[in-house]
């Protein structure tokens, strides 16, 4: 289980960029998201049809994986809106609910259920993840349409990561991302040309943001994700996510100079507590007590 781990890491590292090219808003966020699957769409497409790498079990996958890619092309959308039409912060946390939303679908749906280890370290990222955006917060939450489009990213999200999960346990990542991001981009511009968006015109700077999402953010980030939700539960994928948030945080400070407190420091230890605790098993757990007795005997 070590690749998938160290490739989930990798991904998480990836996505991290994504909300700070989003708050300095050089293009609407509708045709953001369009950009950033078109793009990851020019790349990968071509290569696995000149390999002839792109493998389609059934009909009923191809659709599942198209259906699939529809639904985390409008989570994005949704969510760069949420973001631009209110605080990065509001959008965040409230899109980063999405491992509950993951937990209580893989329980009703999935054969593999949360094990107890998930429900409690879920619900310490969430303190955690509470902790580092500042309880005052709470106190200026606005419940307006960008507040309704956050959750309903989250819920998107938990949608997403459940049907990926269920598609690659018989699909390939790389036939399963380029159905998937192909249908995004191609949803995203209809949705986008329908309300009107400006597909040009933007800065220099514009373009190079929405190359970099669409290359790193989206293919790079989503391929060893995908990969890492292939090899793992996606109940531990979707509250590992959560680190992206202390990874944000971190760029922010450093590009575009936003202040990090003590207690958002301890806010990000506590979260990244909740996730190691959705690791252990119990099976590893008794392996240590045991060692532990038997190192006692001698």
């Amino acid at each position: 289980m070590t690749k998938p781990r160290i490739a989930l890491v990798i991904g998480i590292l990836c996505i991290s960029i994504f909300p700070v090219l989003v708050r300095l808003s050089l293009t609407p966020g509708l045709i953001s998201a369009f950009y950033r699957m078109l793009f990851a769409s020019g790349i990968i497409l071509p290569y696995v049809l000149i390999t002839k790498q792109l493998k389609i079990p059934s009909v009923k996958l191809f659709m599942l994986a198209a259906l699939c890619g529809v639904v985390f092309g409008l989570d994005v959308g949704v969510w760069n809106i949420a973001i631009q039409e209110s605080s990065a912060t509001q959008a965040t946390l409230l899109t980063n609910l999405s491992p509950v939303w993951v937990g209580i679908g893989a329980f009703l749906f999935l054969k593999d259920k949360p094990k107890r280890n998930f429900w409690i370290g879920t619900l310490i990222a969430i303190i955690g993840m509470v902790t580092l955006v500042g309880f005052q917060f709470f106190l200026n939450l606005d419940f307006d349409i960008a507040f309704f489009f956050a959750i309903l990213s989250g819920m998107l999200y938990a949608v997403y990561m459940l049907t990926s999960k269920f598609i690659l346990e018989a699909m390939d990542v790389l036939s399963f991302m380029t159905i998937s991001v192909v249908s995004s981009a191609v949803a995203l511009g209809l949705i986008s040309f329908i309300m009107n968006e400006p597909f040009s015109g933007f800065t220099n700077m514009g373009w190079l943001v929405l190359v970099v999402q669409g290359l790193v953010c989206q293919l790079l980030a989503w391929l060893l994700i995908s990969y890492a939700t292939k090899h793992m539960r996606a109940t531990r994928v979707s509250v590992s996510l959560l680190g992206q948030a202390i990874l944000a945080s971190i760029l922010a400070w450093i590009f575009l100079e936003e202040t990090i407190t003590l207690q958002m420091i301890i806010g990000g230890i506590i979260l990244l507590f909740g996730i190691r605790i959705t690791f252990y098993t119990k099976e590893i757990l008794l392996f240590r007590i045991s060692k532990k007795m038997n190192s006692k005997a001698f």
